[in-house]
């Protein structure tokens, strides 16, 4: 096999990149210097060796614990669970949100062999019993597929019996888009969800 074809191999199984995408990157990097694509295999090991899962909440970190678990300004009362890690910097890039999280490593799926004990929810239940009563809310942020939905359900039901509010991200309609194109789902979970004005 040529290196070439193995690189594209190799990209292409990342998230989002197909094999035309993962062949133009190969190429992009053979068009530029070595120092340049030296400087990106650098980077892809560094991270390998240097990233850790935070023993808190299982975020990515280059430390034990990560930046929102040891930062002392984050409400602790309240804490917020992802079914992947990157979905933390997605609600720390809102600006609105300061409390902790806590990853849960993927979502149910019975189907592909993934149960509660594939993922990171005794953790989850430890950490709330262990915070006597600190952790007044935990907000359920799974995605709103059919597994996510399964896993908030499920969620919810141990969470309950442990003390603190469970509530779930709203669902509706997305900002700037016209009824006309957005589906029946989304306009019904957005009827249910309406609010006061």
């Amino acid at each position: 096999m040529s290196v070439i074809k193995q690189l594209t191999d190799e990209l292409s199984r990342l998230p989002g990149i197909g094999s035309k995408t993962a062949l133009r990157l190969v190429h992009h990097l053979m068009k530029g210097s070595k120092e340049e694509a030296g400087q990106l295999s650098r980077a892809i090991t560094k991270l390998i060796e240097n990233i850790k899962i935070c023993k808190e909440c299982g975020n990515f970190s280059e430390d034990e614990f990560c930046e929102v678990c040891t930062n002392p300004a984050r409400d602790r009362s309240v804490l917020c669970v992802v079914e992947e890690a990157y979905e933390v910097g997605a609600i720390e890039r809102t600006g609105q949100y300061r409390g902790m999280f806590h990853v849960l490593g993927g979502r149910l799926s019975p189907l592909d062999g993934v149960g509660p004990e594939e993922l990171n929810v005794a953790a989850l239940l430890r950490r709330i019993t262990e915070s006597q009563g600190e952790i007044q809310e935990v907000i359920v942020a799974t995605n709103a597929s059919v597994e996510g939905e399964a896993t908030a359900v499920f969620l919810e039901r141990e969470i309950r019996s442990l003390g603190p509010c469970v509530t779930r991200l709203a669902r509706g309609i997305p900002v700037g888009s016209d009824l006309e194109y957005v589906d029946g789902t989304t306009i019904a979970q957005a009827l249910v969800g309406r609010r006061e004005m």
